[in-house]
């Protein structure tokens, strides 16, 4: 049962990630490459936030609603940074490909060069050194479930979590903007017709992707305590990973793989040892697939009902 706990944990940060794939390919049909990259800035954000209040490797935790405090300004920067950085890479690889209807690879070529840029500029500005913060949070036992110790630090993620993902898809589901969105994702012809500003709802959806990846990365800060500029590589991929299982362009479908990821990694990791924790959980992705080549919900953001 640990092993599911810390698989959930780690699983619902996935999710959070995977939502910036999913959004970008339910309305685009296209894979944002660059999204690793977005998650990764998040991280350095949050640490330049604390630090910039005094909170540096090895400061003390202030009291429960200090923590709390810190981490609420972190979401804040982060969200806005990486949904920045988001919104630049879409008016910069994609927008201008766009206006001159390239062909799908060209901008996942596209997406691949901003990708490497982000992860470039970065390692040259950190000098490629690890950036190390704060133990904010103090795992502590809360109560033990089937055996299985439950820590304040494994509640606190995996609800945070939820709680953005259920606000996102609320957000998506039954406003006007969401229904804009799902609108172009259904039929960006007929939504323009109907008045739907589709390039709007494009930088909507980048910038929505970005700020779940800031808030993620606040989240993974706290787990790890440490993080670099090649941070968003493996986290990335794990994400899109997610997202496939699930069933990519699908809100609820991101959730779900990425919580099935997280907790089929870890029992790959106590079963076989760490080295096949990533061994099993694309292995699982190449089974799932075989028989579900959808994903295991297979709904596309536009046909979300309301």
């Amino acid at each position: 049962m640990s092993l599911t706990v810390t698989g959930l944990t780690q699983g619902a940060i996935y999710a959070l990630v995977a939502l910036g794939y999913t959004l970008v390919y339910g309305v685009l049909r296209l894979i944002n490459f660059a999204h690793s990259e977005v998650f990764m800035i998040g991280t350095f954000v949050t640490t330049i936030v604390w630090a910039g209040l005094g909170f540096g490797v090895g400061a003390a935790a202030p009291g429960t609603f200090g923590v709390l405090g810190l981490i609420a300004l972190a979401v804040i920067a982060a969200g806005a940074a990486s949904g920045g950085t988001a919104l630049i890479v879409e008016r910069v690889a994609y927008r201008p490909l766009r206006k001159r209807n390239a062909p799908s690879l060209i901008f996942l070529i596209s997406a691949i060069g901003a990708s490497v840029a982000l992860f470039e500029l970065v390692g040259a500005i950190t000098d490629r050194q690890p950036r190390g913060m704060p133990s904010l949070v103090q795992p502590k036992v809360q109560f033990t479930l089937f055996g299985a110790d439950v820590t304040n630090l494994q509640i606190g993620i995996i609800l945070s979590a939820l709680a953005m993902l259920a606000g996102l898809d609320i957000f998506i589901n039954r406003t006007r903007l969401g229904r804009g969105v799902r609108a172009v994702a259904q039929n960006p012809d007929v939504a323009a017709l109907m008045g739907v500003n589709k390039d709007r709802v494009i930088m909507l959806i980048f910038i929505l992707g970005g700020m779940m990846a800031g808030a993620a990365s606040v989240l993974y800060d706290v787990k790890v305590g440490i993080t670099t500029y090649s941070v968003g590589f493996l986290i990335g991929i794990k994400a899109f990973t997610a997202a496939v299982l699930g069933g990519i362009g699908n809100l609820r479908g991101a959730l779900l793989g990425g919580l099935l990821l997280g907790v089929v990694e870890n029992y790959g990791a106590g079963v076989f040892g760490n080295e096949w924790m990533d061994v099993v959980a694309f292995v699982m992705l190449v089974v799932v697939l075989l028989f579900r080549p959808t994903g295991l919900l297979g709904e596309s953001l536009g046909r979300a009902r309301a």
